[in-house]
């Protein structure tokens, strides 16, 4: 027998039984002793324009049930390598989104006193401002690897300083993220005005649109990314609304044009062997998509990321 848990087998469970947990993982009630955890963060209040966020991290964990303990493509073991487990939901007040951030924090806080690196299902992107907040009290600012078709660093919305599309903004605004150490990958569309995405640019932040990444592999750029990033902690951030609709159409603004599935894939294996210290996959709408093939795409690429965590084995 593991020391470490494992996921529910197909062939000891049928794949549409068991626990709903992530990847059938088993549960508890807080961070203790473990390497790594997955957390869902229900809500969709800070959104703009569909909701159903809320409902994401329930989606990701059923679909979740079609995923296996070992990667074939690279060989990473991480059931063999770091003790796992889904610790539940953020209990946030759904009708009071700043109050929601402080929660989130308060939550991630309590995670991360017990050294272990949170994996979360989202949920809208507002809420990985909160967790930044939490990883810089115990890292100190961090380099910041971000795919999405938007850069979320809008100055306001409404008139309110947080909501889903100022989560990068405030960050920075905070100290959040190390200088010199923010790649966005997968931005497009449309916009209110040409210099849209200079703002990152004059912050320091690298910015790969996704026209830049059409027809090419993107093992190149994260090479590139690796050497950029350095030493320095790493936090991902990865909207599904990166990937394009016709793979990953379960969301609340959609955006034609955007990354493969197989990109989105390369750039998180990419991200193997750096010291990446908290991850999420946020803007999952399951009514957005009955297939539940977005939330599917979500439970492949946070597994990905937790195959890619610091003291993962590998197979031979």
């Amino acid at each position: 027998m593991s020391d470490f848990n494992q996921p529910l087998g197909g062939n000891i469970m049928p794949r549409f039984g068991g626990p709903a947990t992530m990847m059938r993982l088993p549960t508890q009630e807080s961070a203790a002793g473990l390497d790594a955890a997955f957390i869902g963060i229900p809500m969709d209040i800070g959104t703009s324009n569909r909701p159903g966020t809320r409902l994401g991290p329930r989606q990701i964990r059923d679909e979740s049930r079609m995923l296996r303990p070992y990667n074939m493509a690279t060989r990473a073991a991480p059931f063999e390598s770091l003790q796992v487990a889904d610790i539940g939901d953020v209990p946030i007040n759904t009708f009071h989104l700043p109050k929601s951030v402080d929660i989130i924090t308060a939550f991630y806080d309590d995670v991360l006193k017990h050294d272990c690196i949170p994996l979360t299902l989202g949920g809208e992107h507002t809420l990985t401002l909160p967790i930044l907040r939490a990883i810089a009290k115990k890292h100190g600012p961090v380099g910041l690897i971000h795919i999405d078709a938007h850069a979320d660093v809008n100055e306001h919305m409404f008139g309110e300083p947080i909501a889903h599309g100022t989560p990068f903004r405030r960050a920075q605004e905070e100290g959040l993220l190390a200088h010199g150490k923010v790649v966005q990958i997968g931005l497009r569309g449309t916009g209110y005005a040409a210099e849209d995405f200079d703002w990152c640019r004059g912050q320091g932040f690298r910015v790969v649109p996704a026209e830049e990444c059409w027809y090419r592999s993107l093992a190149p750029l994260m090479e590139e990314v690796r050497e950029q990033m350095g030493d320095v902690p790493v936090y991902i951030s990865f909207d599904i609304d990166g990937l394009d609709p016709s793979v990953a159409p379960g969301t609340g603004t959609v955006e034609m044009g955007g990354l493969t599935s197989a990109q989105g894939l390369e750039i998180v294996r990419g991200a193997a062997g750096l010291n990446i210290v908290g991850c999420d996959l946020v803007e999952v709408s399951p009514p957005y998509d009955p297939s539940g093939n977005t939330a599917l795409m979500g439970a492949t690429l946070l597994y990905e990321m937790l195959c890619v965590l610091p003291g993962v084995k590998h197979g031979d």
